[in-house]
């Protein structure tokens, strides 16, 4: 059976408060609309008529996510699937992995620190890795860049103030400069130097950077975490391009649109633009210090749509051009997916979309998504744009 699903709009200070109004229809927003949460979360679960998809699930497991799904993750949708929109930079910020959450939670619980209080580290024994895949032109950061780039990189900048963080990181490399950087006592004369450097990136390899981070400078005056993006990946994603970022990866979403999915969980340590709770050592337990060449995932779709292929088994995305699909002379296009046992999210991003199952079908504009049940897997979709689909991986 197909249900049609009511996302929430979270609204988070970062957000938009037009893209995610414009992509369903609607006229702007009075609050930022951040992310248009669609799935069975229990914080904020998509609505089904009169009833949610997390109770639908509950009452019912196996038919609707499938038994192997129950069997590996429990009586629980294991993906979370949303349109995110940010206007400024979310905050620099690490998951841990499975085992590190699931230690952490237990920790906390035994030291009896509430689950609402700001500095709790870990809401659930869950990890979170993400993909996020751009809808429209989408900066971010993701990983550390690899040392000689960066040591190139605060060449270019010229910041007296750097010297020393240059000299360390050719010395003792990634972990002793970004300990450095997090523990200074008073971040706010060498952010302001390096704000006031980031003109000279005008005509190097890092020309994208400079305004980018400039922003970045103007939303958080005298944050640590503009000095801190300086050992990070820069990454500009054009329409369908999509990072992965997985446990220990340091990362921060600047701007832009784009389809996310990740793992159920809220486990998020902070570094750098925000006003939030900073766990300096735990955050250091968790962080992976490697030097990431290519931030962006290979897309292993093709002409009819995208795939992205990630090392967990959560969640997996693709898409479905149905213009691709489209027959001349014919007024939609049209394919068969969907495999059995598997649950399926559908998300319309741009045109119209009927998703179809022996009986009735649903029919989905921009913004607008359907609950497939793994044991109807096996479906159509119909009709003309991009169509998005999330379910567990392989």
């Amino acid at each position: 059976m197909i249900y049609q699903l009511d996302g929430v709009i979270r609204p988070y200070a970062w957000g938009s408060r037009t893209a995610i109004p414009a992509l369903l229809g609607l006229p702007p927003s009075d609050e930022p609309a951040a992310e248009l949460w669609l799935g069975a979360h229990p914080d904020d679960p998509s609505r089904v008529g009169d009833t949610t998809l997390d109770q639908l699930i509950a009452e019912d497991p196996e038919r609707l996510l499938g038994p192997q799904v129950v069997a590996a993750f429990g009586p629980r949708l294991p993906f979370l699937l949303k349109v995110l929109a940010a206007e400024t930079a979310l905050s620099i910020q690490v998951h841990p992995n499975l085992v590190q959450a699931q230690a952490g939670y237990a920790a906390e619980d035994a030291a009896g620190v509430p689950h609402g209080a700001p500095q709790r580290n870990y809401k659930d024994p869950n990890h979170k890795p993400e993909l996020l895949c751009a809808l429209t032109e989408f900066d971010a950061l993701c990983g550390f860049r690899p040392v000689a780039a960066t040591l190139r990189l605060l060449d270019a900048l010229e910041v007296a103030e750097l010297a020393p963080y240059r000299d360390q990181l050719a010395r003792e490399g990634l972990r002793a400069t970004f300990t450095a950087l997090l523990e200074l006592a008073d971040p706010a004369p060498l952010v302001e130097a390096v704000a006031a450097g980031l003109p000279r990136l005008d005509g190097t390899p890092w020309a994208t950077l400079g305004p980018a981070l400039s922003r970045v400078a103007g939303d958080f005056p005298s944050d640590r975490g503009l000095v801190v993006a300086l050992l990070l990946n820069f990454v500009r994603l054009a329409p369908g391009e999509a990072i992965f970022l997985a446990a220990g990866n340091v990362h921060a979403y600047l701007h832009g649109v784009g389809v996310e999915i990740l793992a159920n969980s809220d486990n998020v340590l902070r570094c750098g633009l925000t006003p939030k709770h900073i766990d300096i050592p735990e955050l250091l337990r968790i962080t992976d210090f490697t030097e990431l060449p290519e931030p962006r995932c290979p897309d292993q779709g093709h002409e009819f749509g995208h795939e992205f292929r990630v090392p967990v088994a959560d969640f997996a995305l693709f898409s479905a051009d149905l213009d691709a699909y489209r027959k001349p002379g014919t007024p939609a296009g049209s394919c068969a997916t969907g495999e059995p046992g598997k649950p399926y999210l559908v998300l319309c991003t741009s045109g119209a979309v009927t998703v179809g199952v022996v009986g009735p079908a649903v029919e989905l504009r921009p913004g607008r998504a359907a609950f497939v049940a793994a044991s109807d897997a096996a479906f159509t979709l119909t009709g003309t744009g991009e169509t998005f689909l999330a379910t567990v991986g392989g």
